[in-house]
């Protein structure tokens, strides 16, 4: 089959062995035919000899040209130079058999230098190699060799060849030269480019996975994108809905302040009724019997005094005209009265005046007193107009009271007393009608007064705010004084402060908490911290002007919003002010909340502020909350807690570094400003200590001296001393525990540590330092030490047993 399928491609074929095919019938044809060949294959074996000694040359050139190139080089790849190559036809027995005894093989020569692992073989590499090695078979002619190779080759099609770098006629010989002029550096490098590429190619088959796998997660996070955007766009339209429910608490919460302002102003002016009918209803206590018991001793004389007015009135040269009262109620009478300077004046102007006080007061004090202010004030025209009526002088007489030709010594005191009241109501009515001017003109005159000028207005503002009857006015212009000043300096504020001062003591605890308290509260969060400054030092000047249950409430909420402040001089100001308000708190309730604004302050950032906590807040805190040992106990806590936070030196668990602590710089300032505090607080351990012994006879004395003694009573006796025992039992081991965690660096830290304790030492005596500050740090360092003056309680804690 084979055979045949050879045969019919006739282009494969040369003619002559179709001939010699042809001709093998004949043996004479055959016989000629050998002897030609034998002649042929002489010349041909003498040119094959002359064609291998040139090979042999040419391979000696080559392999010195190639020497000194890796001599160049230094590196080497092996060359196998195939040759000995038949390029005539014949078949291949006698070709090897000529090969064998005419000629020497050439064995392929190896360099010293190996080829890199080329890796297996692929299939499209086979391919070309098959296909080169059936063209070369064919063109050399062993055909039968073809047949054979084309036979064995049966997972491949060899009479298709692929279109590609490598399909080129006569192939292998074209591999063979381009392999000789190649030097072993190229062919090194184009192994390598072809290792590159496919390693390329598996990258790139790696990178469109992974792309996919992007697209992919692209797609999730499209997904997620869209969920997230409608998720958003929900809290949008919840936030929408939040700020217009905010916008509307805000409307509720403005006229629920001014209905609360509108309630102010009703509860002063009922204060001011209460105060005036209050007056009114003590003078009416004072003035009405007296006026009765006046009138009603007198009446027998008015009849007396209007016979005498005809006798006196042709002779006294004082006779004014007679004036004429008429009423109209259907009966016209006449009242004619004749008066004397400086008795008939005053008389009537008593009367009238007597009448409008007593309507005054009755207005203040409604109508508990009307019946009786109505009678008092009727009771004079009545009797004047009776005694008018009956006296026989055509309507004209005269109602003043005389002893003697002249008035009596109770007239004239009433009508004086009377006309003093009258005085007095016209000055109020018309300080009133001042104060309302001026508190109409204060606001339009302030904003054209020099700003260093202003505090010339502050009596004018004070006045207007302590005596105008309107609650919203008096707002206003309280509010006016707190902004007096845009940016008011030290001594302004101090002007301001005093003015408010004033006024507090002037109107008030009620007026100073619903007037002056809300001005300090609009102001905590004002833009200039001058006047949050103001704030903070008005909260401890006007705590003495307010109830008690508004200094640990109100007051206490501004001060803690303060020290939270971002200026400096604000928290400075509301720690200070914060230790004057602790005095007139009228208890201990908010102790705890206290004592938490203490160590926060302790702990700012600004050394100013920690020197005025220290200096003013803590002692007025000991002094007011009594828990020194509360506040040593959260010092020691925050002091080792700050510390052990803190991230380690080393990750290595076991090692020495690990327990050793990196401290930021805000941890560190911290600890050290914790410190400071420490030490300031060893005085009132001392006095505490002195003052709770619990040996009476060491106690009696005023100064207790730590000798060996009195640490016999306290190792021996079955008392407690908790301040005494909480340096060695608690503190000293903490700071122990605390240094430990120090690394090297942090010198300034173990320096506070060692002041605090040479502090210890000279408080309590070279005794206290020997007996039993020495045992305890020997203890923690492993060391045997004496702890004969210690409790057995206090030995097994100190053990850690």
């Amino acid at each position: 089959m084979y055979y045949q399928k050879f045969t019919c491609r006739g282009y494969e074929f040369i003619s002559s062995s179709l001939l010699f095919i042809g001709a093998v019938l004949d043996p004479q044809t055959l016989l000629e035919e050998k002897e030609s060949l034998e002649e042929k294959l002489a010349v041909r074996e003498y040119e094959l000899r002359l064609a291998q000694e040139d090979i042999l040359s040419l391979k000696a050139e080559v392999l010195k040209k190639t020497e000194s190139n890796l001599d160049e080089s230094r590196d080497a790849v092996p060359i196998f130079l195939f040759t000995n190559v038949m390029f005539s036809q014949g078949s291949l027995g006698a070709h090897a058999n000529t090969t064998a005894n005419n000629g020497p093989i050439v064995q392929p020569i190896m360099r010293d230098v190996s080829f890199p692992d080329l890796g297996p073989l692929k299939d499209n590499e086979r391919l070309d190699l098959n296909c080169a090695v059936k063209e070369y078979l064919l063109l050399a002619g062993y055909r039968l060799t073809a047949m054979t190779f084309y036979e064995e080759v049966t997972d491949q099609n060899l009479d298709v060849w692929e279109n590609s770098s490598a399909c080129v006629p006569d192939a292998l010989r074209h591999y063979y030269y381009q392999y000789l002029c190649s030097t072993a550096e190229a062919a090194e490098e184009k192994i390598k480019m072809l290792q590159e590429n496919e390693a390329l190619r598996k990258e790139n088959d790696r990178l469109k996975s992974n792309g996919q796998s992007l697209l992919k997660s692209k797609e999730m996070s499209d997904a997620q994108v869209m969920a997230l955007t409608k998720s958003l766009e929900s809290l949008q339209k919840d936030t929408k809905e939040k700020e217009t429910l905010v916008q509307d608490l805000k409307t509720i919460l403005e006229s629920q302040r001014k209905e609360l302002n509108d309630c102010r102003a009703e509860i002063t002016s009922l204060k001011m009724h209460i105060e005036g009918a209050q007056s009114g209803k003590s003078i009416l206590a004072t003035d009405s019997a007296p006026m009765q018991s006046l009138l009603e001793n007198h009446s027998d004389k008015i009849e007396l005094l209007q016979n005498e007015v005809e006798i006196l009135k042709p002779t006294s040269v004082y006779a004014d005209p007679i004036e004429s009262i008429k009423r109209e109620d259907g009966n016209v009478t006449q009242l004619d009265q004749v008066e004397e300077p400086q008795v008939n004046d005053n008389a009537s102007s008593a009367v009238g005046s007597l009448s409008g006080k007593v309507n005054a007061g009755t207005d203040m004090m409604g109508k508990q007193g009307s019946d009786d202010t109505t009678s008092i004030s009727e009771k004079v025209p009545e009797q004047l107009l009776t005694s008018s009526g009956e006296s026989g002088f055509s309507g004209k007489s005269e109602t003043f009271c005389m002893d003697n030709g002249k008035p009596s010594q109770e007239t004239d005191n009433f009508i004086k007393k009377v006309n003093n009241l009258d005085a007095e109501s016209n000055a109020e009515r018309m300080g009133l009608e001042t104060i309302q001017i001026l508190s109409n003109a204060l606001p339009k005159i302030v904003p054209y007064v020099l700003i260093n000028h202003r505090e010339e207005l502050l009596p004018l503002i004070m006045c207007a705010i302590e005596r105008h009857p309107d609650s919203a006015t008096r707002d206003s212009l309280t509010h006016t004084l707190f902004n007096l000043i845009k940016r008011p300096d030290e001594k302004q504020r101090r002007i301001i402060m005093d003015a408010c001062v004033t006024l507090a003591k002037n109107v008030g605890e009620l007026r100073t908490e619903t007037e002056l308290l809300p001005q300090c509260w609009e102001q905590i969060n004002h833009m200039h911290e001058e006047r949050r400054l103001l704030v903070a030092q008005s909260c401890g000047e006007l705590a003495e002007f307010v109830p008690p249950e508004t200094r640990d409430s109100l007051i206490l909420s501004i001060v803690q919003q303060l020290i939270e402040d971002s200026a400096t001089v604000v928290r400075e100001a509301a720690a200070h002010n914060l230790a004057l308000l602790l005095a007139l708190f009228p208890n201990t309730d908010k102790y705890f909340k206290v004592e938490e604004m203490m160590f926060q302050l302790v702990c700012d950032p600004s050394g100013i502020v920690v020197e005025t906590t220290i200096k003013d807040l803590v002692p007025a805190l000991i002094n007011w909350g009594n828990k020194l040992d509360h506040i040593l106990q959260v010092l020691l806590s925050h002091i080792l807690g700050s510390a052990q936070r803190c991230p380690p030196l080393s990750g290595v668990e076991g090692s020495i570094e690990s327990h050793l602590r990196v401290l930021g710089e805000r941890e560190r300032w911290n600890i050290d400003v914790l410190l400071r505090l420490l030490a300031e607080l060893l005085s009132y351990v001392h006095q505490k200590a002195v003052e709770t012994c619990p040996f009476s006879s060491v106690s009696d004395s005023t100064e207790i001296s730590f000798t060996p003694s009195l640490f016999e009573l306290y190792a021996g006796g079955h008392v407690e001393w908790p301040t005494f025992e909480w340096l060695h039992i608690e503190c000293f081991p903490t700071l122990i525990q605390f240094s430990c965690l120090l690394p090297q660096k942090e010198d300034n830290l173990r320096h506070r540590v060692t002041k605090f304790l040479l502090a210890v030492a000279d408080q309590f005596g070279e005794p206290y330092l020997t007996d039993i500050m020495l045992p305890v740090f020997l203890v923690a360092v492993g060391d045997d030490a004496d702890l004969k003056f210690f409790p057995f309680k206090a030995q097994s804690e100190l053990r850690g047993n």
